[in-house]
């Protein structure tokens, strides 16, 4: 079953998929947002396959969602105008629901939910997927950039957004530290401080409660120290 939630500021539309999810016990819906900052909070920090998706919302429309969020998981685009329909295979949508739109028109696109691959880019590619990847893809300035693991020295937490810094470069991401300990390839990157995620190959040297890469310091929690600690190939 699909972990979903739903974007929809009309009570009577969201309440219909709400129904439609129930009777098909094809999607388990963990919450219904009427504007698109609340669900960009949720979708950043818990676990979602689907997202039904409407465009025309109070303040930041549905596709201002699809370009500010961290990890895209499936997205069934709801609306009343055709005209979205362009947009929508843009940002490759899973499908796109006319309003209004029958229970059969639903299961349609929930066979296609079901029948689709697992997108590379979904909060849910953990386990033996994300161990075994060895890239990741950040939305950053409005457009998805693709980074290899070894690229990344380190990420830093910046309140309700992180910094991913590379060597060359970095980029702002809303997302949050937390959520990126449980996507992160576990091989390459450890949390060291409730603010820093580091990776374990680029680290220079470790001075008491500090760690250095690049030249940058880096804080180390006592909580954290015996882990990295053990991660590090001492002999």
């Amino acid at each position: 079953m699909n972990l979903s939630c739903i974007v929809e500021d009309l009570q009577v539309a969201a309440n219909y998929l709400i129904n439609c999810c129930e009777k098909s016990k094809l999607a388990a819906v963990r919450g219904h947002f009427t504007n698109v900052p609340d669900a960009l909070s949720f979708v950043n920090e818990n676990t979602v396959d689907l997202i039904f998706l409407d465009v025309e919302m109070p303040g930041p429309n549905g596709f201002e969602l699809l370009d500010q969020i961290a990890f895209l998981p499936k997205i069934i685009l709801t609306t009343s105008k055709k005209e979205y329909a362009y947009d929508a295979f843009e940002y490759k949508v899973t499908d796109f629901l006319k309003k209004p739109f029958s229970y059969e028109r639903f299961l349609e696109a929930m066979q296609k939910v079901q029948s689709s691959p697992n997108a590379a880019l979904s909060r849910n590619a953990a386990g033996s997927d994300t161990e075994a990847s060895d890239h990741i893809y950040i939305k950053s300035e409005g457009k998805l950039v693709r980074l290899s693991n070894d690229s990344i020295l380190f990420m830093e937490s910046m309140g309700d957004y992180v910094k991913f810094v590379t060597a060359d470069k970095k980029y702002i991401t809303h997302n949050t530290i937390k959520n990126l300990e449980d996507k992160v390839n576990k091989q390459y990157f450890l949390k060291v401080h409730r603010s820093y995620i580091v990776n374990l190959h680029k680290i220079d040297d470790m001075r008491e409660n500090c760690l250095f890469i690049k030249g940058t310091e880096i804080p180390v929690s006592k909580a954290f120290k015996s882990l990295v600690i053990s991660r590090l190939n001492i002999l």
